[in-house]
């Protein structure tokens, strides 16, 4: 049986998701009709709405349901820039390193064709940025900024950012924030009314839900521009919605940590075999080093990075994968050539330390029996690895007898 360990790319839809979306796929209704089957779906529709908006400490007229966290992410960035330049121009986003590539494209987008300024702010050796850090970037740049954008917690090393004060800081300066929660969404009490940030991204699929449906919490007093046209279903975004993936991520979203809740149940057991995992590596393979923030606070719950001498990660990957051991390197691959971690790069990790990183991330269904077992896996698949090398280095033809 293969061990999954991949849950920040996506998790299984838990049991009671997959019941509630098949059995919403079986009724019939448009949620725009008036007649009673369209007002039926438009029902369910609302009333999946207020769970989703009860997890994330929103409103639900805040809530707008979009294809995914790739989707909410567009909305939020371009939505906000484009809303900002009305009364001027504000070319400026600011943006730290190591951010998500749903924002960084989004972002690169926008100074291709709308003239933008990306300008991105140092993190620290853990992917933190320091609101200091962030102060200085707004008093330089002042009324020029039209939005900060970043990430609750990196979905590659796990550090959680502290999301408040830097919100704190944007708004005291007159910036709109926007928040990349997709990683976050599920593993850490989020409370958007709490937070002050102006629009906040989650993906379904992240937390137990189906793929294709997401959410972008836009804040009452902030303005947006839509992506999409067309109908005008939800005040900045058109297009016909999908009642059966709102049922179901409504479905998993009612068993998400709530907002000011401590870590207890799911989310305490995965910190306990995240600790277990990082201990487990630790004493295995001594020359492996911990990625992002070691503490255990600091960190996603289900977050172990790693980064491994000598060795490609994708050699370590398809080694374990051959062992049934499903994992993620974190990293870009562009037409087959490895590339290192645009998010260990930020932090100030060295290219060749960064070429050996593999990223384990547990979910619903992890057990112990499976962290240990890729731990007495990894020994070898690291030794054969390490033989391998790297990538690019000169192999010398064979000599002719």
């Amino acid at each position: 049986m293969p061990v999954y360990l991949d849950h920040a790319a996506t998790t299984p839809m838990i049991p009671a998701a997959r019941d509630a979306y098949v059995e919403a796929l079986g009724l019939v209704g448009n949620p725009s009709s008036i007649h009673s089957q369209g007002q039926q779906a438009k029902r369910m529709l609302e009333e999946s709405r207020e769970v989703v908006a009860a997890s994330l400490g929103a409103e639900p007229i805040e809530v707008i349901f979009t294809s995914g966290g790739t989707e909410s992410i567009n909305l939020g960035v371009k939505g906000l820039y484009w809303a900002r330049q009305g009364d001027g121009a504000r070319p400026v986003v600011l943006l730290p390193g190591g951010e998500h590539h749903a924002t960084v494209d989004a972002v690169e987008w926008l100074a291709r064709h709308e003239g933008a300024r990306v300008v991105q702010l140092p993190v620290d050796s853990l992917g933190r940025l320091a609101p200091s850090v962030l102060a200085s970037a707004l008093a330089e740049h002042g009324a020029s900024v039209a939005l900060v954008s970043l990430l609750w917690a990196n979905n590659e090393v796990g550090t959680v950012q502290d999301v408040a004060a830097l919100a704190e800081v944007a708004r005291s300066a007159g910036v709109p924030v926007h928040v990349d929660a997709v990683a976050a969404y599920g593993y850490l009490p989020i409370s958007f009314s709490s937070v002050g940030a102006d629009a906040l991204s989650v993906s379904a699929h992240k937390i137990g839900g189906p793929v294709g449906i997401g959410a972008l919490v836009v804040a009452r007093r902030s303005a947006v521009e839509p992506l999409i046209h067309g109908g005008n279903q939800q005040r900045v975004r058109s297009g016909t919605q999908d009642v059966a993936g709102a049922v179901a991520f409504a479905a998993a979203a009612a068993l998400v940590p709530q907002p000011g809740a401590e870590r207890t149940g799911f989310v305490a057991e995965l910190a306990q075999l995240r600790d277990r995992l990082i201990a487990g590596v630790r004493e295995a393979l001594p020359d492996a080093v911990l990625r992002g923030d070691p503490s255990p606070t600091g960190r996603l719950p289900g977050n172990a990075h790693f980064t491994f001498p000598g060795c490609e990660g994708d050699s370590l990957l398809f080694l374990l994968d051959m062992q049934g051991f499903s994992v993620s390197t974190g990293s870009a691959c562009q037409a087959g050539v490895p590339e290192v971690s645009h998010v260990l790069t930020a932090m100030g990790v060295p290219d060749e330390e960064a070429r050996g990183a593999l990223r384990f991330t547990l979910g619903h269904g992890t057990t112990a029996a499976e962290v240990d077992a890729l731990v007495a896996a990894l020994p070898a698949a690291y030794a054969g690895a390490r033989r391998a090398g790297f990538a690019d280095r000169v192999v010398a033809p064979a000599a002719r007898p």
